[in-house]
């Protein structure tokens, strides 16, 4: 009943191919990537802007992604959809 009720917002998620859903649906990457940004923020109550903010989370994320050596299995695949879906907003590795 859960999913009739919520119909409208769960069936956006199913014009995506198998290989971006599976990303989408896989959360173990984000809870992680969550919880390094929480151990980063969380000793400082309160930051003096929001770019200040935005600077702090984007060198976490530069020292967070060093550590990735796991790769999705398909990414060339959902990259290319990606790309697809999102044109103009992702730009292809160089």
């Amino acid at each position: 009943s859960s999913w009739e009720m919520n119909w409208d917002v769960l069936s956006p998620f199913f014009k995506f191919p198998s290989e971006i859903r599976s990303i989408m649906y896989t959360t173990n990457p984000i809870e992680s990537l969550y919880r390094q940004f929480r151990k980063v923020t969380k000793t400082k109550t309160i930051f003096p802007s929001k770019e200040a903010l935005e600077k702090i989370l984007y060198l976490a994320s530069q020292n967070i992604t060093k550590k990735w050596t796991r790769r999705y299995g398909k990414w060339d695949i959902a990259l290319n959809q990606l790309m697809i879906f999102f044109e103009g907003r992702i730009q292809p590795y160089l």
